[in-house]
């Protein structure tokens, strides 16, 4: 018939498919989020103690947030390289982690 649309019907794969694609798609995000959430609730003291400026984490995490592959390495070097230095300044472990220039 003219001027009468058939909509493909939407199969439970397709839905399967783009929960899937939507699900990886925020991974990048959810870690970012988490990297920067947790560089803003430590306390400024522990940032001072450490040998890491927060500003700048901070600011490249947020940054990160918008640049999905290059934020997502920062994030996880954060998470991955920085955070144990912070929490153990934080429990009061302060050898080998303050930098003394």
């Amino acid at each position: 018939m003219i001027g009468s649309a058939v909509a493909d019907p939407v199969g439970t794969g397709d839905v399967l498919g783009a929960v899937v694609v939507t699900a990886l798609a925020c991974i990048p995000i959810g870690i970012s989020l988490w990297a920067l959430l947790d560089a803003a609730r430590r306390p400024r003291w522990v940032w001072a103690l450490s040998r890491h400026p927060q500003t700048p984490w901070m600011a490249a995490v947020a940054a990160g947030v918008l640049l999905t592959v290059v934020g997502l390495g920062i994030s996880l070097w954060y998470l991955l390289r920085v955070r144990p230095d912070l929490a153990a300044i934080e429990r009061g472990e302060l050898t080998g982690t303050v930098d003394r220039r």
